[in-house]
């Protein structure tokens, strides 16, 4: 992705908790909008291969987590993880990630956003099918202000390389400006 270009204008479809349904799964369906997340707001995106994969369980996203307050502090007015993930697994693992406060999580289960960013891949050698090469990036309303990205994006890739996109490369960034 290039810097000054717009981020895909897409939709996704994403379960949401409602009181009035009531028992013990309050949840329906709704749809999260790219104007919600990108329209007159600048926001950091960061994605990633997969919800409970060990890098991201570990390290990115706890790493997030851990500076949210401060990255938001720098200009930032919300923080995504994005994922070629459903919505019910992406819910479980924000729950698990201790992130409901910190982070957002956008269930991207078709891949239509990551695919319109140029950066679906294969995973089948590792069993995942398609899923998203590692990348974060600054966004200023849909327009992309600054795109990290992990070398040597390739299909089916044996490594999973993790620090170009990694909270301190973002802080970094933020504090240059």
């Amino acid at each position: 992705m290039t810097i000054g270009k717009r981020v895909p204008n897409t939709n996704w479809p994403i379960r949401v908790r409602d009181e009035s349904i009531g028992g013990d799964n309050p949840f329906r369906w709704d749809e999260l909008l790219s104007s919600d997340i990108f329209k007159d707001r600048r926001v950091l995106v960061f994605s990633l291969p997969g919800a409970f994969t060990p890098t991201c369980s570990t390290m990115q996203v706890p790493g997030f987590v851990e500076n949210a307050d401060l990255i938001k502090s720098m200009g930032i007015d919300d923080i995504y993880v994005v994922s070629v993930n459903d919505t019910f697994t992406m819910r479980k693992w924000m729950v698990e990630q201790n992130a409901l406060d910190a982070i957002k999580f956008i269930p991207d289960g078709n891949g239509d956003f990551t695919e319109g960013m140029g950066m679906l891949v294969e995973k089948c050698n590792l069993g995942f099918g398609k899923r998203s090469w590692r990348y974060a990036m600054v966004v200023d309303d849909f327009v992309v202000e600054k795109f990290f990205e992990e070398p040597g994006i390739e299909d089916n890739c044996d490594s999973d390389p993790y620090g170009e996109t990694s909270p301190q490369a973002v802080i970094d960034y933020l504090k240059s400006l």
